[in-house]
């Protein structure tokens, strides 16, 4: 019965083991749940893919770690807490076995004796023949002895019983004890391991979003990259269609106006002005700028008046000096209310608020430059490009210029500017690049534009005899002076449009300029022989670096003529000799 009850005991024991082993088991499967909800994590942000998959990943990790750790803690304190309880019944119960054993081993002996004493009696009686009494002398002592021995040898029993069972009872505690220590221990293990192979997990998974990411941006930038370059193409070739429409719309014009000289040469300049958009040069100066929708959206009234006033074949001259004035926007598109013909509407900027009598005034004052500029046609460039600054000035420069210089140059509308401005009292006059900003939008304007290099060499001229700079390096953007040649030749550039158009570059330090033009493969020794308007690299200390520029006026009978910002802190013309050891070499633009 005794044995029945310790096993019992150790059962619960096992039981609690048993309870230990599942906590384990349970931590595992939280692990293995926690594991695979990484592994098959997903995103929801569609900017940003990388960073919300690993956030996902460290939260989800994090979360299982915690779960493992509370689960670990849980459990190992219940099974701790039941084992103790186990202990203390199993106990109890070896403590009551102990007392109901001895008990009836009490009662068996004392039956045993009182059968012994009996038994003793009748012998005793057989023996002397006589009925003697339990107080008799002989049978005490013999009963007493009797009953010592037995009551010695019964607590032998009980000690013995005792002794058993208090071992078996230690013995079976010592060893629910220690499985539950090792099954702790296990579980610490596994939770352990569990928590490391977490965070591998996550620094992998962190590792992956990390090159993931980075192989987003690259993907995006690439995208980026072949959108714009995509754009540019399509934009090129839009341009070059606009330009074959409008060159083909000035062919019907002519046409229409009548003659073949006029229908030859504006098919001469369909061909090139065609050839010019598609094939020109690889560089932007020969681009067409296409003419916008609002100014378009007048080409009924454009033509009307163009043949009111006798410049049909003119019509795309007429659209691009639009263009420049307004874009074809507001209610003095052509901004005609300064000019003499304007008697309607106050001779004030945006005085006329009538878009038709606007464009009607505008070509007429247009048709009158053209005449007094003696333009023959269309593509008669040199005599246009006084037309057009004429419209920008007013008549009074076409008059001018014819009589003090032949004609326009970019040197001489900016001599004309001073003088008005000083002569009005104020800080400037006019547009001194209008031309180059009408000949934008002209299909054909680039095409018959001769002259490109000589035009930075006409407004390098010009400012000979400036001391210090400063126009050139306030320009450029410095609050104080700073060796200013490179500010010099930049200035110059600009002025012509060339910066814009990317045939020279915006530089302040000579070697930033020569190796431009190096890397566009545009840049020449110093025993090549220079043209006017190159720019031409100094190299003093010869050393291999630029310490000065230029630019090239002319170059005749092996000497290079040169004009220069800051030679001795002034605008001068110098000359060298072809090959002179102190130059560095020649940037040679794609005018």
């Amino acid at each position: 019965m005794a044995d029945i009850k310790t096993k019992d005991a150790v059962k619960g024991t096992i039981k609690t083991i048993d309870k230990a082993a599942i906590a384990g088991g349970r931590m595992k499967s939280a692990y293995a749940k926690t594991k695979d909800k990484s592994e098959h994590s997903y995103y929801t942000e569609e900017n940003s893919p990388a960073e919300y998959a690993s956030d996902k990943i460290t939260r989800t990790s994090g979360n299982a770690s915690e779960k493992c750790i509370r689960q670990f803690n849980k459990q190992g304190e219940k099974s701790v807490q039941v084992t103790k309880k186990n202990i203390f019944k199993a106990k109890d119960k070896v403590s009551e076995l102990k007392t109901k054993r001895a008990i009836k081993a009490a009662n068996q002996r004392k039956v045993q004796t009182v059968a012994e004493q009996k038994k003793g009696l009748a012998i005793h009686q057989g023996t002397t023949n006589h009925s003697p009494t339990l107080d008799s002398p002989t049978l005490t002592y013999t009963n007493k002895s009797h009953i010592i021995k037995s009551r010695q040898q019964e607590k032998r029993t009980i000690k013995t019983t005792v002794q058993n069972t208090d071992k078996a009872v230690k013995s079976a505690a010592k060893g629910t004890v220690k499985t539950t220590k090792k099954s702790i221990k296990t579980s610490q293990t596994t939770s352990k391991a569990a928590i490391k192979t977490t965070k591998s997990s996550v620094k992998t998974a962190k590792t992956s979003a990390k090159t993931a990411q980075k192989a987003a941006q690259t993907a995006k930038t690439t995208a980026k990259a072949t959108a714009k370059a995509t754009k540019a193409t399509v934009k090129a070739a839009i341009a070059a269609v606009r330009a074959i429409i409008a060159s083909t719309k000035a062919l019907i014009s002519a046409i229409i106006a009548g003659g073949w000289i006029a229908i030859v040469i504006i098919l001469i300049v369909v061909l090139l002005g065609c050839a010019v958009s598609l094939f020109g040069g690889g560089s932007e100066s020969n681009s067409y700028n296409p003419i916008s929708t609002e100014v378009e959206f007048y080409d009924p009234l454009i033509r009307q008046y163009a043949k009111q006033h006798g410049i049909s074949e003119y019509v795309e001259l007429i659209k691009a000096v639009m263009m420049q004035e307004s874009g074809g926007q507001g209610t003095d598109p052509m901004q005609a209310s300064e000019c003499g013909l304007n008697t309607r509407f106050p001779n004030t900027p945006n005085g006329i608020t009538n878009p038709e009598y606007s464009i009607n005034i505008g070509i007429q004052n247009l048709a009158a430059c053209l005449n007094a500029a003696d333009v023959e046609n269309p593509i008669d460039m040199e005599h246009i490009k006084l037309a057009l600054q004429g419209y920008n000035f007013g008549n009074g420069y076409i008059a001018w210029a014819k009589k003090n210089y032949g004609g326009y140059s970019y040197a001489n509308a900016v001599e004309f500017s001073k003088i008005q401005a000083k002569k009005l009292g104020w800080s400037s006059y006019g547009d001194t690049q209008y031309v180059a900003n009408v000949l934008r939008y002209y299909p054909y304007g680039r095409a018959f534009t001769g002259g490109g290099n000589q035009e930075i060499v006409n407004v390098a001229l010009s400012q000979l005899g400036n001391v210090g700079g400063k126009p050139y390096w306030s320009w450029y953007g410095c609050n104080s002076r700073i060796e200013w040649c490179a500010c010099f030749v930049s200035w110059c550039a600009d002025q012509c449009g060339y910066i814009d158009t990317g045939i020279i570059p915006k530089f302040s330090y000579c070697q930033t300029g020569a190796d431009w033009f190096k890397e566009k493969g545009q840049l020449q020794n110093r025993k090549y022989e220079p043209s006017a308007g190159d720019i031409i690299f100094f190299d003093w200390n010869t050393d291999g670096l630029c310490d000065h520029v230029g630019i090239v006026e002319k170059c005749e009978n092996d000497v290079v003529y040169t004009v220069e910002g800051n030679s001795d802190d002034a605008c001068k013309q110098n000359q060298y000799s072809v090959g002179s050891n102190t130059i560095y070499g020649y940037g040679v633009p794609s005018y």
